[in-house]
């Protein structure tokens, strides 16, 4: 009798050391799946921007999905075309994502406020670059370049290459973007302290070369004595040189405002003067870091308005430059 006793009490001491080792294991097994699932799913970043044909708003994209995918995000780029309507439902697309964050170059200071309230409502943080809105308190930042700092030093380029007197052209962007009334004004804030340059036409060119080859082609006919042509951006300048050069004009300056490959290829073959550069791909990237510290602690620790100053580009220093940045 003792001895079945023993035996039993041996079978049973067995049974749970094997029940303690499967329970043991089957739990390390749950809590090691537990992490590995969890940090699988990426957050998106959605990136909107007027059209690529401009290469300053695709440098802007590019910049800011090469950022967010360093930052470990994933990302959705998409292009509004300045379309206030178009935009409207790429925010809508964002939030039905379920993005964690919106890059916005946006489609007007005025028809974006409606998109920026929403995706707020949904608990969605719009990180807006280039182009400001007209309220505060709805997006987290608002970064752009010093627009009117970066207009007066290329008025103050151009009175010089022009020498301080003659006819001139002006050629403005979009009507309904802001930073074409801010750069017209940086543009008079210098040009008008010299009382013999007369302008004998402004006209918009809503930031295209197209268009604007097509104005200037207009005002050459009827103004055969203009010195200078300065222009809100740097797609217009190529569209205003290429009127020039069409119709057998030399010597005359152009300047525009960006700072594009495109444009510092023509300074330093000796065409367009001088332009200006936005550091478009830096401020897209930085809106992109301010969105991952926002994301994981709910702050930027930055003001919602941030100016970034322009540098002057002249065949002096054009070499320096590539897609919007100075090089490192």
């Amino acid at each position: 009798m003792k001895r079945r006793m023993k035996t039993l009490m041996s079978c049973l001491a067995t049974l749970c050391m094997v029940g303690a080792l499967f329970t043991g294991c089957q739990t390390k097994t749950q809590e090691a799946v537990k992490p590995a699932e969890s940090s699988s799913a990426k957050k998106l970043i959605v990136i909107i921007t007027p059209s690529h044909s401009n290469p300053f708003f695709k440098s802007e994209a590019q910049g800011a999905e090469a950022k967010a995918k360093e930052l470990g995000y994933e990302t959705l780029t998409l292009v509004h075309d300045d379309d206030g309507n178009k935009q409207n439902e790429l925010f809508d697309t964002a939030i039905s994502r379920k993005a964690a964050a919106i890059i916005c170059d946006n489609a007007g200071a005025d028809i974006t406020v409606a998109a920026v309230k929403k995706a707020k409502a949904a608990k969605i943080p719009t990180f807006l670059i280039d182009r400001e809105i007209n309220v505060t308190g709805e997006a987290v930042s608002q970064i752009v370049a010093n627009n009117f700092q970066g207009a007066k030093l290329g008025a103050e380029e151009f009175v010089k290459q022009v020498g301080e007197k003659g006819n001139y052209v002006e050629l403005v962007g979009k009507e309904s973007d802001t930073n074409a009334g801010i750069r017209s004004k940086g543009y008079h804030d210098v040009i008008d302290q010299y009382t013999e340059m007369k302008m004998v036409a402004r006209q918009s060119a809503n930031w295209s070369q197209t268009e604007a080859y097509s104005k200037m082609e207009s005002i050459i006919q009827a103004n055969k004595d203009i010195k200078g042509v300065i222009c809100g951006n740097d797609t217009m300048a190529m569209g205003a040189m290429a009127a020039i050069k069409a119709a057998g004009l030399k010597d005359i300056v152009v300047v525009g405002l960006d700072g594009s490959n495109e444009v510092r290829d023509s300074i330093i073959a000796g065409d367009i003067k001088a332009t200006v550069l936005q550091p478009a791909f830096m401020i897209s990237q930085l809106a992109v870091e301010q969105a991952d510290k926002y994301i994981k602690t709910g702050s930027t620790g930055e003001q919602e308005k941030q100016l970034k100053d322009c540098v002057l580009i002249t065949k002096e220093n054009a070499k320096q430059f590539d897609t919007f940045s100075m090089k490192k």
